[in-house]
């Protein structure tokens, strides 16, 4: 198991990287929601919103920033 990480970007916005520090998306406050949005990048590095290892988690919701829960929902590793 790959465990996620969360790194603080600004109030509202946390980054989420593998364990390898790869990024694969960030962690939103929408309202009173944090939601996850996804991130992949294509073979000359340009970003795709919604792509990447956790494409079908995109748009999950969490209560708060916190890594526990980001890994329970997400599951913490790639396919």
């Amino acid at each position: 198991m790959t465990a996620l990480t969360l790194s603080f970007v600004n109030p509202n916005v946390y980054s989420v990287h593998l364990a390898d520090g790869a990024h694969v998306g960030n962690l939103k406050r929408i309202g009173a929601l944090w939601k996850f949005k996804a991130v992949g990048y294509d073979a000359s590095g340009g970003v795709e919103p919604g792509g990447g290892p956790f494409t079908d988690r995109h748009n999950t919701a969490l209560s708060e920033p916190d890594v526990r829960e980001l890994n329970a929902r997400l599951g913490g590793c790639v396919a």
